[in-house]
């Protein structure tokens, strides 16, 4: 066995210090040599090493050192050398140490009173502390602070011990005569901290006693004033009234740590509308006042829980959580949107999407390095806002419009994306977003936001002037026909070593591996990692199209859109332009585009010819235009709509089911009792107390006082540990809560024997840490023990825990040894189903670098039943729609996603397809930051993806 270290030093064990060494520095009279000597000498002990010889060394030569720091240096030395023998008998020598003490007890100097009384606040042996008692006891009185401080911790930790209350029967009466005339505030503090944890009953009546003058007490104090206040409430309810009131009035403390506290602890205790609505009020203030972030954070975690169990108090409390948006931090920011979107309502909703305005347009003023990605995260809090409340829409959609040039390429895609929604969902915004879109298409530089502008173009260009425009917008950037001379072809045929560098624009590998919504891989083209040298703000200007520019850096994909854009725009002329000349010539002017494009992909201007899927693309709009039918006309002029208005009802539908699965959990049922509080008997109570008293009574009623666990639930935890024959019988309760595990063991001893030293001894495999030392203990016959046992997580990975149970019998001189059954910590107790984003997927499907390939191998014939199956073993979340996954096709790919408690995202991809003999074959891709994760993940689906268990 160990024994407690009071103490740690940073030790450097390159060169340790010889004994010899050190005895001969301490017998001379070099006082830095000595004071070097006995730093060594408390390194070594805390280190492992006896030191036996040096006692007498230091007795003889140390002890009467009138050095300050040597005498500092002896109390440690004291402090951790072994002062008893074996049957825990003081040792004779240590007498020697009593004489010192007593001495320095009544030194004049304070400095050395206050360190010896603080060293004996760590004694354990009564034997030594007996004989100073009167001298800590006159030190209560002596003149100086520091030495009455540490004299009240000194009477508290000896009246703390086994023996205490008999070596100092009347030292609560004594402290509580201190307090009464202390002027120290520190000292104070440690003397209402006496009698809190040794003489509860005074401390309270102190407290009572002195309640209106508690405001006027110092910090420290008040600190301890609410962890009597808590300890008292939990033990005795029908008291808090008055003790809230106490709460109430340290609300308004200057400092800022006794706020927090007392918010809390009104949180804790109340329930109240009014405790809640001041506790929010303190938390509004203290993201004020501090400029930690930290502070912040924490502060911002403590409103987000609130959010949860006090929502329509909170809803009140939004304008002052937006505030903290002038925070420069990003993690203060999102926290802070997080909680913001979780509580709009009709009411508040114009005030927060006009704060949020005017934090965009001040993104674009400001320097600041992170306003991208600042700006990108309250589009996306403006764009959750405009489809909860589509009223709001026509106020931020016009400005949020200006942002589609934007160089934060994903900020530039969260606003198109945006646009494209409120254009189907708000008829009345069409004519105006087309107009400005229009006007503003020039500005676009990313190849991704063109190609969904486009989309927008060709979809919502309806009367002739729109149509007109969007043809005309759409020639203006691609520019002057052709891309390219034939001076340059000949150029780039007789030097195919350089290469051609097209507006100043550089390329970033065109040809890495992409995901696509459905999991698979794809060749993404250059237009997605176009990286623009400083000369691009050229493109911008109306001379230079941008889409001539994308188009020359290879993005065909984008060539195809283009195609189809104007595909849909002369279809559309056709409908609503009279004059036939004027449609024949847009479609001359459109197919003479659309073969300038296949003609620069198959020329060797180009590093990569165009692929063939936009190849065919074009090739198909170019047939279109030269023979048009009435159904095909339909599928293009209509269908592509249906398709985008079905996938957004798609979409509402999830986020509604979502919503009302949240609010399956009722606050009240149907049959709930209503309490009148204004009929209730007042007897003098304050509104906050009847409150309270109301709450109390509800929560009683309602059983939310007594939460009762699940106990079949609880049963499926306890693991049997040895055999039913076994001398021991042990099973074990596994609890996991977050980074913790704690075993709960019981030990039964079956035999008629009394079994000594009964030791449960486990170890550990995988990222678990056992957090404390076996301790002995004796069983009488057929008797049992619980043994609790601690063990820390520091991942999300399977571990094992194995160990055994050791003993020994009286008339036996053999240790017993018991193995245990291993205890598989599953990492299902870690992960907890999540949301993202398809973009946020792919991103990090692309960063994670762990990848764990699983082969389906299952007795399940139906994809969509295997896909329930593997979601329901992992505990994580689907991300593809249910409307992708609907119809029998033979394949099945789909996303899930999860979280775990220490924050590591599990992404999944599922791919499989049916065989023609009706069994499942495919892969189930895992990816994780942490290898640990991947592969436990991965032994998980191994295990469990045959079905049928």
């Amino acid at each position: 066995m160990e024994k407690s270290c009071s103490l740690l030093i940073h030790f450097d064990k390159g060169t340790p210090a010889l004994a010899n060494e050190i005895k001969e520095a301490l017998e001379g009279n070099d006082v830095p040599a000595k004071i070097d000597a006995m730093k060594k000498a408390v390194m070594l002990l805390l280190n492992g090493e006896s030191l036996p010889q040096l006692f007498i060394t230091i007795i003889r030569y140390v002890l009467p050192s009138e050095d300050h720091t040597i005498q500092k240096l002896l109390l440690l030395y004291l402090e951790i050398i072994e002062k008893t023998d074996s049957k825990g008998r003081v040792l004779p020598e240590m007498i020697l140490i009593c004489q010192n003490l007593r001495n320095n007890l009544q030194h004049p100097n304070e400095y050395l009173r206050g360190v010896t009384l603080r060293f004996l606040c760590r004694l354990n042996e009564v034997d030594i502390i007996e004989p100073l008692i009167p001298s800590i006891m006159s030190n209560l009185e002596h003149r100086h602070p520091f030495v009455r401080r540490n004299a009240i911790l000194a009477v508290m930790s000896i009246y703390k011990l086994p023996q205490g209350e008999q070596l100092l029967v009347d030292a609560p009466e004594k402290i509580e005569n201190v307090l009464t005339t202390e002027q120290d505030q520190p000292a104070k503090r440690n003397a209402f901290l006496m009698l809190f944890q040794c003489a509860q009953e005074r401390a309270i009546n102190y407290l009572l006693t002195h309640v209106d003058r508690v405001s006027d007490w110092g910090e420290l104090l008040q600190m301890v004033v609410l962890d009597l206040i808590r300890k008292v409430c939990r033990t005795n309810k029908a008291e808090k009234g008055r003790y809230i009131k106490i709460i109430i009035s340290l609300l308004t403390a200057p400092s800022a740590a006794v706020t927090y506290e007392c918010a809390g602890t009104l949180v804790s205790l109340s329930s109240a509308p009014t405790a809640i609505r001041a506790a929010a009020n303190t938390y509004c203030q203290l993201l004020q006042s501090q400029s930690d972030n930290n502070v912040k954070l924490i502060v911002l975690d403590r409103l987000n829980e609130l959010k949860s169990s006090h929502k329509d108090i909170m809803v009140d409390m939004i304008m002052d959580v937006l505030r903290v948006l002038s925070s420069p931090n990003l993690d203060i920011r999102r926290k802070t949107l997080d909680i913001v979107l979780e509580l709009i309502t009709p009411r508040n909703i114009n005030e927060v999407v006009l704060t949020l305005k005017k934090e965009v347009v001040k993104t674009q003023s400001g320097e600041l390095e992170k306003n991208g990605e600042y700006r990108q995260m309250l589009i996306q809090a403006i764009h959750s806002c405009a489809i909860k409340f589509p009223e709001v829409a026509s106020t931020v959609v016009h400005l949020l419009m200006d942002f589609l040039g934007d160089n934060n390429v994903a900020s530039a895609i969260d606003v198109v994306v945006f646009v494209r929604e409120i254009i189907e969902t708000n008829p009345k915004l069409r004519v105006s977003i087309v107009t400005r879109l229009l006007d503003t298409f020039y500005q676009i530089r990313a190849a991704r936001v063109c190609s969904c502008a486009l989309w927008i173009i060709g979809e919502y260009c309806l009367s002739l002037s729109e149509v007109e425009s969007g043809i005309a917008t759409i020639k203006q950037c691609l520019g002057d026909l052709p891309f390219y001379s034939v001076s340059e072809e000949s150029e780039a045929t007789d030097s195919s070593k350089k290469t051609p560098q097209a507006n100043s624009i550089t390329t970033v590998s065109s040809r890495r591996p992409a995901i696509l919504a459905d999991g698979t891989y794809a060749t993404q083209s250059a237009a997605s990692e176009t990286v623009f040298s400083p000369a691009t703000v050229v493109q911008g200007s109306l001379t230079t199209g941008n889409l001539r520019s994308l188009l020359l850096t290879g993005d065909f994909f984008l060539g195809a859109v283009v195609a189809c854009t104007l595909t849909k725009l002369i279809l559309r002329l056709e409908e609503v332009q009279p004059s036939k000349i004027e449609v024949n010539k847009a479609t001359a002017n459109a197919l003479l585009i659309m073969v300038s494009m296949l003609q620069l992909g198959q020329s060797s201007v180009l590093p990569h010819p165009i692929d063939n899927d936009s190849y065919d693309r074009i090739v198909l709009c170019i047939r279109l235009l030269c023979n048009t039918g009435d159904e095909v006309r339909q599928i293009w002029l209509s269908s592509c709509r249906e398709s985008f208005v079905k996938m957004l009802s798609d979409k509402q539908l999830r986020e509604s089911e979502e919503i009302k699965a949240k609010a399956q959990t009722s606050f009240s049922q149907p049959d709930d009792l209503i309490d009148f509080y204004h009929l209730k008997s007042r007897r003098g109570m304050s509104q906050l107390e009847l409150e309270d008293a109301v709450q109390d009574d509800l929560k009683h009623a309602t059983g939310e006082f007594v939460k009762d666990e699940n106990d079949a639930n609880k049963l499926n935890r306890v693991l049997q540990l040895t055999g039913f024959s076994d001398p021991v019988y042990a099973e074990a309760f596994v609890t996991v809560h977050h980074y913790d595990i704690v075993l709960d063991v019981t030990v039964i001893n079956r035999t008629k024997e009394t079994l000594q030293n009964l030791c449960l001894e486990l170890a550990t495999m995988g990222d678990l840490k056992l957090v404390e030392r076996p301790q002995n203990y004796t069983l009488a016959p057929e008797s049992s023990k619980q043994i609790k046992a601690n063990i820390k997580v520091s991942s999300t990975e399977t571990g094992v825990i194995f160990g055994n149970i050791v003993y020994e019998t009286s008339n036996v001189l053999e240790r017993t040894v018991v193995v245990l059954n291993d205890i598989h910590i599953d990492i299902m107790d870690y992960i907890s189903p999540a949301m993202c984003s398809d973009a946020a997927f792919r991103t990090m499907w692309a960063e994670f670098e762990w990848e764990n390939k699983v082969a389906v191998n299952t007795v399940i014939q139906d994809e969509k039943e295997f896909l329930d199956h593997i979601i329901k073993s992992t505990n994580m979340k689907c991300l593809t729609a249910p409307s992708a996954l609907e119809d029998e096709c033979g394949f099945l790919a789909a996303n899930l996603y999860a979280k775990s408690a220490f924050g590591e995202d599990a992404l999944v991809n599922l791919s499989i397809e049916k065989q023609s003999d009706g069994k499942l074959s495919g892969y189930i891709r895992i990816r994780s930051k942490t290898q640990g994760i991947a592969l436990s993940l991965g032994d998980k689906i191994t295990l469990k993806q045959k079905g049928g268990s």
